[in-house]
């Protein structure tokens, strides 16, 4: 008797101890921390359904990635039947199919803690599921591999028959810290299982780069920001090429309600304001721009930024009305503001760029000369400054020359695409001075700075600066590429006989000329200098006929011509 009585008891401790074993006392208030998803496509119909849990108080949970992929919303049930939106993707891998989220969170939300070491082979491990019931009852495993996939993460094989109502449950070691979670199994009736680690899950994050995401992008739920201003900065400045305007308002909303004291942040909304081109959205800049001030900790630069955005405003007005205060002189009211606490060129330079677009160019040519005296002197403030100087009255057009040489200097052989537009510059200011050799030399370093990648027109300026410095052979062979590249242009058609007729080449000339009358029956000029080239060759009576038509079409140069060859 005395043994059956000990064999009962002693079965009753093993019962009582297996059960301890499987439902551990963390378990019940642990249980709270999972929950239930439902996630939804377009159209607003379930999608998919599954597990995920907490691992912080402030709602970032994990799941499956499949339960999320094409997803357009999604919502948890949590422990206690309360239904709470999803309301950010903070990470995702489909490789490892995990996903980082956050939901609305309350008061209640209680959260995993993640274990401060891995699994060892051998260890008991619990699987706790999502359950409304009072009690909760874990399941146990153990764990059989543990593989290392990065820093702190893990990737455990686990002795344990789980199935589809597991995946994304938490695996737990026996002080209540969350190892991973289960993922989907080949079989129901596989003995083994997998679970990839919660630290890894934890440390998914938004990046910068992280719109070119293809997993991230394959989740139709808004994304979060990256965890820090900087890197959450870039991630604007990629969406502002990846968004429409709506899609990156909200975007700029997010920034601003995680990072509320960020200057930047109200300017570049501000800017995207100022696109939709209306007083309603207009006002909403005005505010921002004002708080950006408000907010700043440089309030120098935030200045500068506000007076470039308004002079690029206005700028981009044309003779449209600018709204409320904004024009010329309020930019430049605020540049001079900031020049006055902190005197940087760059502020000089804007200040420059606000008098030239005033016609203020005696002033803006002092702010650009200020500039070019200092350390951030360029290529392009060198122009800025010849530019400027070109149109103040009375100067003399070797100082704009001057200027163009310094600019060009800030280059070295090879000269690249980068120098081109600076050579071209000085050559079309050569030439109009009469330097037409010297253009030509420009004409060529520009040429061949960009490859020979030109336009007809190209060809067509630098034949013209061969000609009046009797290059003729280098003039003619432009004129042949620019007619080449656009054989319906008439007018390339006139300036190719023109050419021809200077250097005596008659048959050629005509032969262009009559292409020309051909494309165009009303060319003018073509008849008269088609009865020039007649002329030449003896044709009196057709050069005539082709004078009178030339005059008939209103040309005013050919009545000399009549008088001397026609009479």
């Amino acid at each position: 008797m005395r043994k059956k009585v000990l064999l009962i008891l002693a079965c009753g401790i093993a019962t009582q101890l297996s059960y301890a074993q499987a439902t551990p006392k963390w378990a019940d208030k642990a249980k709270k921390a999972v929950f239930s998803i439902v996630t939804y496509d377009k159209d607003n119909k379930i999608k998919n359904t599954g597990n995920g849990f907490y691992i912080n108080e402030n709602g970032t949970a994990l799941s499956d990635y499949t339960l999320f992929e094409g997803a357009e919303r999604a919502v948890i049930i949590n422990a206690d039947s309360k239904e709470l939106p999803v309301l950010r993707i903070l990470g995702a891998n489909s490789m490892y199919d995990i996903v980082k989220f956050n939901t609305e969170a309350d008061k209640k939300t209680i959260a995993l803690k993640s274990a401060s070491q891995p699994a060892s082979v051998g260890e008991t491990v619990y699987l706790l599921p999502y359950s409304t019931q009072k009690a909760a009852t874990c399941q146990t495993g153990t764990v059989t591999k543990v593989d290392t996939i990065g820093d702190k993460a893990y990737y455990y094989t686990l002795a344990m028959t789980t199935n589809e109502k597991t995946v994304s449950c938490p695996i737990m070691n026996a002080n209540g810290e969350v190892l991973g979670l289960i993922q989907k199994n080949a079989s129901d009736e596989a003995k083994e299982s997998y679970a990839i680690g919660a630290t890894y899950g934890a440390s998914l994050s938004i990046t910068a780069l992280s719109l070119n995401d293809m997993s991230l992008n394959k989740i139709g739920i808004k994304k979060g920001l990256p965890e820090t201003e900087d890197q959450a900065l870039v991630y604007l400045f990629m969406a502002s090429s990846q968004q429409n305007q709506n899609e990156y308002i909200t975007t700029l909303n997010d920034f601003l309600e995680q990072y509320p004291n960020s200057a930047d942040g109200y300017i570049r909304r501000a800017t995207t304001y100022m696109g939709f081109s209306d007083d309603e959205h207009n006002a909403l800049a005005d505010a921002d721009l004002k708080k950006a001030l408000e907010v700043t900790t440089n309030k120098s630069e935030t200045q500068y930024n506000i007076a470039k955005l308004i002079y690029s405003y206005i700028i981009s007005l044309g003779d449209k009305k600018p709204y409320g205060d904004w024009s010329y002189d309020k930019a430049l009211s605020i540049i001079h503001d900031a020049m006055q606490a902190d005197n940087q060129p760059i502020y000089t330079q804007l200040e420059g760029d606000i008098l030239f677009a005033m016609k203020k160019y005696p002033e803006a040519y002092a702010a650009y000369e200020k500039v070019n005296q200092s350390s951030i002197a360029s290529a392009a403030t060198f122009y800025s400054a010849a530019k400027t100087k070109q149109l103040i009255e009375g100067t003399d057009m070797n100082e704009v020359i001057a200027l163009m040489d310094s600019a060009v200097a800030r280059f070295t052989k090879p000269y690249t695409s980068e120098a081109a537009p600076y050579f071209y510059e000085r050559a079309e200011i050569k030439a109009q001075t009469g330097k037409y050799r010297e253009a030509v030399i420009d004409y060529d370093t520009f040429y061949d700075a960009i490859g020979g990648r030109v336009t007809a027109a190209f060809y067509l300026q630098r034949e013209q600066a061969e000609i009046q410095c009797k290059m003729y052979q280098q003039a003619i062979n432009d004129i042949n590429k620019a007619v080449e590249m656009t054989p319906e242009d008439v007018a390339m058609w006139v300036e190719k006989g023109s050419v021809h007729l200077r250097v005596g080449q008659h048959n050629e000339a005509i032969e262009a000329l009559e292409k020309a009358i051909s494309l165009d029956p009303k060319a003018a000029a073509a008849y008269r200098m088609l009865g020039y080239c007649q002329i030449q060759l003896k044709k009196n009576k057709e050069a005539c006929a082709n004078f009178a038509k030339a005059k008939e079409l209103g040309d005013e140069v050919v009545d000399g011509l009549i008088q001397k060859y026609c009479k």
